[in-house]
């Protein structure tokens, strides 16, 4: 009986573990001028990235971001959970440039 309840744990929260990372690691493309982000009352985030209607705050683990600032420029990567906070915009996980 035990190993029943086990398994069945263990079987959901492997789906519920999937499932979230599915919807974090949804991939989008956004074509903007990106920006060093300075100081902000929401304190998240490396660099911007200001579309024609909206803005993002970015960060990377494989894109050194520095290298287009000034740029218009098309990322591609995906929203971080749990964001935005304190009024702040959504925040993107950045993993390609394209110029």
């Amino acid at each position: 009986m035990k190993a029943i309840i086990l398994s069945l744990v263990t079987g959901l929260i492997f789906l519920s573990t999937n499932c979230d990372r599915e919807n974090s690691e949804e991939q989008m493309q956004l074509t903007g001028t990106i920006e060093s982000q300075g100081i902000t009352s929401y304190q998240y985030g490396t660099h911007t990235l200001n579309t024609e209607d909206e803005f993002y705050a970015l960060k990377s683990e494989k894109v050194e971001l520095d290298h287009y600032v000034g740029m218009e420029i098309t990322i591609s990567g995906s929203k971080i959970e749990g964001y935005p906070v304190d009024g702040g915009p959504d925040y993107i996980l950045v993993t390609e440039v394209k110029k």
